[in-house]
């Protein structure tokens, strides 16, 4: 026969076990490899904060948006990171198709042009007249021809010299191309490491040249999120807080990534955060007005600017490419 004592020591278990089992698994595909730019997650992993939200998130790395949207249109994955202009293109492509984007975090893409100054770039203008090196495949690549009318550069001028991933950053180390497209926290840190002296590098970001378009999102599967919008919101709780442990102290961020990938660099992890963060996710629109919403004029904006180079089966919406409605507290974005 069971004592009182004995019940009070088995109802403590029982409660922790049902503690325990109500927490949600929640697999989430980053678009790339783990790097110091998606230090905010594994530090919302490391600190308790998806925890605190009854989650556990698993977090596998991606080949790119183009890999990371199907796998969240499919249900295959409920969350998800990805470049919101290939969303676009993809539910263009796709319509009905059950994903859309909840929370910006790339308020600035970190589409640029990276070029050497001893090669006569330093500003938008000298390129003209010189050798551009882009991958074909290349995401600051395909925004090249807005950033170019943008800014009035006849793409006759400029020679593009077409490149492998592999060879983007050593090409122009080895001065065979003046410039390259390319993302800013990746290009520049390839060609320091190459021994590009860092008084010599000129880095073009798109967004300060008349781009209007956002970077990457996280983005969901509209069935999962209609479903089970607490998980959502829970999940983007927790990931304001990462981004917040991130800024605050970017080498335990680093070392979090690193912890995922061993093969990796501390030093170098920490200065792509530092830099991601510095140009893409903690603009002045976001310190003023909080992460993860967008501004709509602008998002129109940026829609007709990518019927610059694409076009359009149907006509886009805002509303089905981006939605607030998962977002927390506006408290809980802010980022001072």
């Amino acid at each position: 026969m069971r004592t009182l004592f004995s019940k009070c020591l088995v109802a403590p278990a029982l409660f922790a076990s049902t503690l325990a089992s109500a927490e949600v698994k929640l697999p989430f595909t980053l678009d790339w490899k783990f790097e110091g730019p998606s230090a905010p997650y594994f530090l919302a992993v490391d600190n308790g904060h998806f925890a605190d939200q009854d989650l556990s998130v698993e977090i596998s790395a991606g080949q790119g948006s183009l890999d990371a949207i199907p796998k969240v249109a499919t249900g295959a994955y409920p969350v998800g990171f990805a470049d919101i202009n290939s969303l676009v293109k993809f539910l263009d492509q796709n319509p009905g198709a059950p994903v859309t984007a909840v929370m910006m975090i790339y308020d600035k893409p970190p589409f640029a042009v990276v070029g050497r100054k001893s090669q006569g770039i330093s500003t938008v203008a000298d390129l003209e007249g010189s050798v551009l090196g882009a991958p074909p495949p290349d995401g600051a690549w395909a925004q090249f021809p807005v950033f170019a009318k943008e800014n009035g550069l006849d793409m006759s001028k400029i020679k593009v010299e077409p490149v492998g991933f592999p060879t983007r950053e050593p090409m122009l180390a080895e001065g065979k191309v003046d410039s390259v497209t390319g993302f800013s926290f990746s290009s520049y840190l390839n060609l320091v490491r190459l021994g590009v002296p860092e008084e010599d590098l000129t880095t073009l970001l798109m967004a300060d040249y008349g781009l209007a378009l956002y970077g990457n999102a996280i983005i969901v599967n509209t069935d999962y999120a209609e479903k089970n919008p607490e998980v959502i919101t829970g999940f983007l709780t927790a990931v304001a807080e990462g981004v917040k442990d991130a800024a605050a102290d970017p080498m335990a961020g680093a070392q979090a990534v690193i912890d995922r990938n061993p093969a990796g660099n501390v030093e170098l992890e920490a200065w792509r955060l530092k830099l991601a963060l510095q140009d893409s996710i903690l603009t002045d629109y976001v310190m003023a007005n909080g992460l993860g919403d967008i501004d709509v004029e602008r998002f129109e904006k940026a829609l007709e600017q990518i019927a610059v180079t694409y076009e359009f089966k149907g006509e886009p919406s805002v509303s089905t490419i981006f939605t607030d409605a998962y977002l927390p507290a506006s408290e809980l974005l802010m980022m001072k």
